[in-house]
């Protein structure tokens, strides 16, 4: 087995994932993916949903296999579960059938770890946890934060040198995580831990400068690492200092850079492809409109801050990119070094009625969405007005994934129905124009 040189505990090299595709072509979804983990950090794994942040965990603790690459832990590579790499998953993933001390000591049973010896490990770390007297508890009698705890009860019953973190605290409301993630970071800082490192996974900005040593920036199509960022503040870390609002904003200006060698990221990567081989997210007008809004009203006037307008509007970076990236697309905004700012047509939008924002939104789709304009294009050209959904679904499919066709498609019909561009009937699956000219 092939040697490192260093003491990292974990060293990921040259990594790559892709899976087939309808007709034989790969899906790329991980490509020249590295990285290390040393002991006594936290890492996080920073990045929109669909980037591959997930995937590269689940290779990490040996659910799956890479397609290319190599994952050394210790040194040595990795070929499936490793003993010394625990996982805390989104969602719990406990056994509802079993009690709080029968979840945790699962871990210690598949180690062959003594009856009396698994007891004692599975009810101290209940204790360390807080979940102390709720041993015999069934999951479904525990609040969310509290499954959460047994989720982390379990990982860390084996004291393992690696905790592996899918995004632990995102299924839980923001008063439960801020406690958790607060209680998780102070076992930390006082050393009561019995892990060496973690790997977080997370498209929260705020709580990976919280809770993280170095973070790992992740672009799309495929997922790799586009740039590093140091976290250099003492803990416990205050939200409002100043120089973590910088360490923020510094993000969210990395993850809206144009171009340059941070990873050859560009702001249009969210919609790869050209032509009607672009991916598009669903996202509804009113959501669209709201953002326009606030951005174009006092105090911003038309240009804000991502960082302050996601907090305004209680919105995490898979919520808000999405929407500023379409308006991007759409050209009503443009987003770059951490700002949106509106175009003229987005002001103009902002300020008008509806009926003149109908036909505002109606012209800017047909220009700058070429599946719009090929839909209707195709209707117009047609004597009955009229084609199966079935027709564009399958000119998606040979440039994208069949979920990410139906998503693209749904995304156009909603916005063509409030541009009354053309109709989508789901029964028969038709397209169709109300009114052809």
């Amino acid at each position: 087995m092939a040697l490192v040189e260093t003491k990292d505990l974990l060293a990921v090299r040259a990594i790559r994932q892709s899976f087939p595709k309808p007709g034989g072509d790969a899906l790329s979804v991980l490509e020249d993916v590295n990285l290390s983990l040393r002991e006594g950090e936290i890492v996080g794994l920073l990045g929109r949903s669909g980037s591959g942040k997930s995937t590269l965990l689940r290779l990490i603790a040996g659910l799956n296999r890479p397609t290319g690459g190599d994952i050394l832990y210790h040194g040595q590579a990795l070929h499936g579960p490793a003993k010394g790499i625990a996982m805390v998953f989104q969602s719990f993933a406990l056994f509802p059938w079993l009690t709080v001390l029968e979840n945790v000591e699962l871990g210690l049973e598949a180690l062959g770890t003594p009856e009396r010896e698994m007891r004692k490990l599975a009810l101290a770390a209940i204790d360390l946890i807080g979940l102390d007297g709720y041993e015999s508890a069934y999951p479904k009698e525990l609040s969310g934060g509290m499954r959460q705890r047994v989720g982390f009860a379990r990982a860390i019953v084996v004291h393992p040198d690696i905790l592996l973190m899918d995004e632990p605290f995102s299924a839980l409301d923001i008063l439960t995580a801020e406690t958790l993630r607060g209680d998780f970071l102070d076992l930390w800082c006082e050393g009561q831990m019995p892990i060496k490192s973690v790997l977080l996974v997370t498209h929260n900005i705020e709580e990976a400068v919280l809770m993280c040593d170095r973070i790992l920036v992740f672009a799309s199509n495929p997922g790799r690492i586009a740039q590093e960022i140091r976290i250099d503040l003492p803990q416990p870390r205050n939200r409002a200092d100043i120089a973590f609002r910088k360490k923020v904003d510094s993000i969210y200006v990395a993850m809206t850079e144009k171009s340059g060698d941070a990873g050859r990221r560009t702001h249009t990567e969210r919609f790869p492809g050209t032509g009607i081989a672009t991916v598009l997210p669903r996202i509804s007008i009113n959501v669209l409109a709201g953002l326009l809004e606030a951005v174009a009203a006092p105090p911003y006037d038309g240009r804000a801050d991502l960082p302050v307008i996601a907090s305004m509007l209680n919105m995490e970076i898979d919520d808000l990119f999405p929407v500023a990236e379409t308006l991007q697309m759409m050209r009503f905004a443009e987003v770059a070094e951490g700002d949106i700012r509106l175009s003229k047509a987005g002001l103009d939008f902002a300020q008008k009625e509806t009926e003149d924002r109908k036909r505002l939104f109606a012209e800017h789709l047909l220009t700058y969405v070429p599946l719009a304009a090929h839909i209707r294009r195709i209707l117009d050209d047609r004597a009955s007005h009229r084609a199966p959904m079935s027709r564009f679904r399958d000119e998606l499919e040979d440039h994208m994934r069949e979920d990410l066709a139906e998503r693209t498609l749904r995304a156009v019909i909603s916005w063509a129905r409030y541009a009354e561009l053309f109709s989508y009937n789901d029964q028969d699956e038709m397209f169709s124009l109300e009114n052809p000219s």
